[in-house]
């Protein structure tokens, strides 16, 4: 049961790819929500798998989309494919 779990997390990282598929009513209060996802509502506006408006009233900390860990996840792939042409040198 996804809401039982986290009711006990302290820590969620959303990346299910169904948007705003996770409420603040299923958050245990203080929890630090990391949102990956990155999906369009029926607006066609961006948002995340966490329903930010109802979560960040529970939440002690939430990443926003757009704008939470896009920007660090293009870095990370741009420093792996740079570790990996430099191997493929060797």
């Amino acid at each position: 049961n996804l809401t039982e779990h986290l009711k006990q997390a302290d820590i969620v990282i959303a990346a299910v790819g169904i948007p705003k598929m996770i409420q603040g009513n299923q958050l245990k209060k203080g929890a630090v929500v990391i949102d990956v996802g990155i999906n369009r509502d029926e607006t066609g506006k961006l948002c995340g798998d966490v329903d930010f408006a109802s979560c960040e009233e529970v939440a002690s900390y939430i990443t926003p989309v757009p704008g939470g860990v896009g920007p660090m996840t293009i870095a990370m792939l741009m420093h792996n494919c740079v570790l990996a042409a430099k191997n493929k040198m060797r």
